[in-house]
């Protein structure tokens, strides 16, 4: 598989097919990246696993935290890296041996090993690399274009006054699905005048 770029059917599939994911590397630390995507991924029901030696022993956000993955004791579908990326292979051949075998592996933004890829693969395990669940998550979901990111619906033009009152703006939306809505591509339009 080409490891550049996923369709979005390729993650879709993933997302929506998976309900355990033990996360290593997690940290407990609200600032950090993993805290915050462990926590939108539990939000959002996954079961989510954190796995952390520093931690193990101890919770976080109401999950037991384990040290290393054959510690848990259910199967997981999905093992989530937030480690380096020299730390991959070691995670994947940890994975491996687990019964039974989790279904993909996912590095999160910045870890990419084609070495540990190769060997998920080639034992029948999906693979993302360089990309992160809880924004890919958001993506797809539309989530994220709620709030006017990657919509083309937010603009630092001035709306123009229908009139006196309250002024009511509608997005036009057509679709919840995200993309490009005829209030999108009005603005657009205008921008590029």
């Amino acid at each position: 598989m080409n490891h550049d770029g996923y369709d979005d059917a390729y993650i879709r599939g993933i997302l929506n097919s998976v309900k355990t994911i033990a996360m290593v590397g997690v940290s407990n630390r609200e600032s950090r990246p993993s805290y915050f995507a462990f926590k939108y991924l539990l939000e959002r029901g996954y079961r989510m696993i954190p796995v952390n030696p520093g931690l193990a022993g101890g919770e976080l956000l109401g999950q037991k935290v384990y040290a290393r993955l054959a510690d848990i004791p259910e199967p997981i579908d999905m093992v989530d890296i937030f480690r380096a990326s020299q730390y991959a292979l070691g995670i994947v051949e940890e994975a491996l041996k687990l019964t039974p075998r989790p279904r993909v592996v996912w590095m999160q933004l910045g870890i990419r090993n084609d070495e540990a890829a190769a060997l998920a693969e080639v034992n029948g395990l999906k693979v993302v690399m360089n990309r992160c669940p809880k924004i890919e998550y958001g993506r797809l979901s539309s989530e994220i274009s709620w709030m006017g990111v990657n919509s083309r619906t937010l603009t630092s033009k001035k709306a123009q006054i229908s009139g006196r009152g309250i002024q009511r703006m509608s997005l036009n939306r057509t679709t919840t699905a995200g993309g490009a809505t005829a209030a999108a591509d009005r603005a657009f339009r205008e921008e590029s005048e």
